[in-house]
């Protein structure tokens, strides 16, 4: 039987009694009400394979195909699932298996920088450091609430937009130009306070602090205004930390956390697979 345990009163669960290679739509039905409700899902001792995790992941809505990016022919003929991301710091025959390697990740949702980003990331740990690798949420529907009342009323119907050239480790991405200025940034454009469309509830939608910048306003301005809104959205009573074993699966609402990852030792193993669930257009 399904058990659902709140490991904060309102923010972040546990899932137990459920192997999600076998579940009925009743059971998926009860998931999915408390996805919306925790933001936050984790299932431990979950022993799938990547076409488990596809299908699983695919109940939340449709999935990305993973960027084929500058393979040869061959490489992309070894990719065993097309909506199975590797993230992982492994090298096999001299050359990565998967993204993001073991540097720091920063607080980041997922790629709140195109116009329709996804609404739910879905990650099962794989091979797993003795040390570091941890991933942190941070509630922002709860750092909403928070605000003092007259900084509600001043962010209320402004927006951000979202820098499309950096990854969530910093890096540049090939396919753009280095700037200086973040006024300069390419992205996408979203607003500061968003309403959840399933739930209703409001909550901060930051992306990125990094080359982050507010319409509008001066860069001086922007940057202010972003530290102080920044300086509630990951304040530690809002943040969670999830210390990985394999067959851990953790499903979250971009729409209303953030999340981030330790760095972690270059000689440690880290493999972790992602199945990022797009906006249904229906």
């Amino acid at each position: 039987m399904i058990e659902l345990q709140p490991i904060n009163e309102t923010f972040v669960a546990d899932i137990t009694g459920l192997n999600v290679r076998h579940i009925s739509d009743a059971d998926f039905d009860d998931i999915y009400a408390a996805w919306l409700q925790f933001g936050v899902l984790r299932l431990r001792n979950q022993p799938i394979d990547e076409d488990d995790l596809e299908v699983f992941s695919a109940r939340f809505g449709p999935l990305e195909e993973i960027p084929m990016g500058p393979r040869s022919v061959e490489e992309n003929a070894k990719i065993r699932n097309r909506y199975v991301l590797q993230l992982s710091n492994i090298i096999v025959d001299g050359k990565p298996i998967g993204g993001l390697g073991n540097a720091e990740a920063n607080w980041h949702s997922d790629m709140t920088y195109v116009e329709t980003p996804p609404p739910a990331s879905v990650l099962l740990g794989v091979e797993i450091p003795e040390q570091g690798g941890d991933t942190y949420f941070a509630d922002q529907l709860a750092a909403y609430e928070a605000l003092p009342a007259e900084l509600k009323t001043r962010i209320q119907d402004l927006t951000i937009k979202h820098d499309a050239a950096h990854t969530s480790t910093g890096d540049l991405r090939a396919e753009f130009e280095a700037f200086d200025d973040p006024r300069d940034a390419p992205g996408a454009v979203h607003p500061m306070v968003l309403r959840h469309v399933e739930t209703g509830s409001q909550a901060l939608y930051l992306g990125r602090r990094e080359w982050a910048y507010i319409p509008g306003m001066s860069l001086d301005e922007s940057e202010s205004l972003l530290d102080e809104i920044w300086s509630y959205a990951t304040a530690p009573e809002f943040v969670w930390q999830q210390k990985w074993h394999p067959g851990d699966l953790i499903i979250w609402d971009n729409r209303r956390v953030l999340h981030r990852r330790d760095d972690f030792d270059p000689q440690s193993r880290r493999l972790m697979k992602r199945c990022q669930v797009l906006a249904r257009t229906n």
